[in-house]
């Protein structure tokens, strides 16, 4: 959700509703400016109007990572969107050339990168793993090649595809 605040239009990243014991019930927020990118943390009374801005989400094919940012091409009309490393957040991780991902848009201004809830990855440096080590569930690090570190089992080799959740980086199965 999108909403203006202070003049200026903020992503919600996050909301808690919170009634303290003695006091009225409010709602926290975690809003991100568009702005100025910066992140803060917001009290809302519960009698307190928030004004909605609309968001628009579109299909954009990640292209190549270069000193000006993230480069994403929609694949319709050819347009070229560069997002900044603090924008993409930790979807950095998980992003391969020619992936398909949401990104979503507010007063075409792109907010934020929405991931799909697995991706698949080739494992491009891991340890082999020692025979007689499988009574129970052991597992190694692996390097991705996008360069994010997993926690595989043994028997998972390099150069094999595997599945990630994106949510919390963790391994799910082979690919």
């Amino acid at each position: 959700m999108a909403i203006k605040y202070n003049g200026d239009v903020c992503v919600v990243l996050e909301t808690q509703h919170r009634t303290p014991g003695n006091l009225r019930a409010f709602v926290q927020a975690s809003l991100r400016s568009l702005r100025h990118g910066r992140t803060s943390d917001v009290r809302f009374s519960s009698t307190e109007k928030v004004e909605v801005v609309p968001m628009e989400t579109r299909k954009l094919e990640y292209s190549y990572k270069d000193q000006t940012g993230y480069h994403f091409i929609d694949s319709q009309t050819y347009e070229e969107t560069v997002l900044q490393e603090d924008l993409v957040g930790h979807a950095k991780d998980f992003l391969v050339e020619n992936q398909q991902v949401e990104v979503v848009f507010v007063d075409n201004l792109a907010a934020q990168v929405e991931l799909p809830a697995t991706v698949e990855l080739k494992i491009v440096e891991s340890a082999d793993g020692i025979r007689g080590d499988s009574a129970s569930n052991v597992t190694k690090p692996a390097k991705l090649e996008t360069g994010l570190m997993v926690q595989v089992p043994l028997f998972i080799k390099e150069g094999e595809k595997i599945k990630v959740r994106t949510n919390d980086g963790a391994y799910m199965s082979r690919a």
